[in-house]
């Protein structure tokens, strides 16, 4: 579809979601050039773009505490910044960023998480918008179920969500959802346009991102990466996790010097660790792959077991946490498997359920989870990628945090 003139601009309301992601096997490992095998999880980033009609722009993000809104006149001068020929293959300059935080009045004391997430819309907004060659005036609106910094690429499925709406309502790509249609998906093309764009946000916000976390928010179910290349699983199983915060911050960069100096200090005895776990997310593809052909109960031991192996691992390369060991602790005396999930350090940690696994010890152990002080939820992962929603089909409570915008 050609870019629309002015006054087609956005005649109607947009709302799209995208999940976040679990590392489920390969963190750190690769790091150091194994594969990981990533999971869209679904809780997930939901957005609605509104037409306005008095020439501003605006942007709601309740769950970071932020509220922004412009005259789209400000905001043209910012254009020469931004000129059309600019295409998702370019990264952000620092010049474009400069220009970004000085109009939004963005210092060092500003919150890193709101003066990122402006820095990510104005971005975003001003390179597509400049494909329509006007500055559309739009309300947007962001309710997320993820957490932010936990590792569960919370500006991923924000950055998915702002390159999808923006990319459909500038006319760059169609919109799926046909009337009396409850969701709709993009074409591959489209699909492959709004990663490339939320790619571009997610350098924004982290600097040199692997682009990992954004593929999954836009494709959803399960790749793999290794030394820079992403894969697409094939087909995948929905299978039913407890995603758990132990709500202990912890530093990425710190952890990832600290599992290199170990390898530098005890290369003969690290490197075989991390062969074991490239082996470990291997093993766990081919399981995936049969599940997804032939679905079994005869396959969950397997799964159970390599969480059970790779948590060890991940103790031995020293990122594990007291409170991912009292995870792993409480779920097991429930006779379930658990794994830290990303950085480690603390953060998030996995839990397998089977599809078997009564109610009741479901309910035990997050009420034990909840009794430490963590944060808990069931959820599913190989969850479906970027999807476009009718209104009417949003569950209530994103329903309820709309209506309360």
């Amino acid at each position: 579809m050609g870019a629309r003139a002015e006054g087609e601009m956005l005649a109607r309301t947009l709302c799209v979601s995208a999940p976040g992601k679990v590392i489920l096997h390969g963190e750190h490992a690769v790091v150091h050039g194994k594969a990981a095998l990533a999971v869209a999880v679904n809780l997930r980033t939901f957005l609605k773009m509104t037409p306005r009609n008095d020439g501003r722009v605006s942007v709601e993000l309740p769950n970071i505490g932020t509220r922004l809104c412009w005259e789209t006149a400000e905001l043209q001068p910012l254009l020469v910044a931004f000129p059309a020929a600019l295409t998702e293959s370019l990264p952000p300059s620092p010049e474009q960023i400069e220009k970004l935080k000085e109009f939004a009045g963005l210092t060092d004391t500003t919150a890193a998480t709101q003066s990122l997430a402006t820095l990510a819309f104005l971005y975003l907004y001003l390179s597509i918008a400049s494909k329509c060659g006007f500055l559309p005036s739009v309300a947007i609106l962001v309710y997320s179920e993820l957490p932010t910094g936990a590792g569960l690429g919370s500006s991923a499925a924000y950055s998915v969500c702002l390159a999808g709406a923006l990319l459909s309502g500038c006319g760059v790509i169609g919109y799926p959802l046909e009337e009396g249609q409850a969701v709709g998906r993009w074409s591959e093309e489209e699909l492959a346009l709004i990663n490339s764009w939320a790619f571009r946000g997610e350098q924004v916000i982290h600097g040199n991102p692997s682009g990992v976390d954004n593929a999954v928010g836009t494709r959803g179910g399960a790749l793999r990466y290794q030394s820079g290349n992403i894969c697409s699983l094939k087909s995948v199983p929905t299978l039913r996790i407890l995603l758990t915060n132990t709500r202990v911050p912890r530093s990425t960069k710190v952890l990832v010097a600290g599992v290199k100096d170990k390898i530098m200090k005890f290369p003969a005895v690290m490197e075989p660790v991390l062969t074991s776990i490239d082996a470990i997310s291997q093993e766990c593809e081919t399981v995936l792959e049969a599940m997804a052909e032939r679905p079994s109960l005869e396959h969950y031991p397997v799964l159970e077991e390599l969480v059970d192996i790779n948590q060890h691992h991940l103790n031995v390369m020293g990122v594990g946490h007291s409170s991912l060991d009292k995870v792993c602790q409480v779920t097991a005396s429930h006779g379930l498997h658990s794994k830290l999930t990303g950085a480690g350090g603390g953060g998030c940690a996995i839990t397998l359920l089977r599809p078997d696994t009564a109610p009741s010890v479901v309910e035990a152990a997050i009420r034990d989870l909840g009794d430490c002080g963590f944060e808990c939820w069931e959820t599913d992962i190989g969850a479906s990628g970027i999807r476009a929603h009718s209104l009417q089909s949003l569950k209530a409570e994103v329903l309820e945090a709309f209506g309360r915008m």
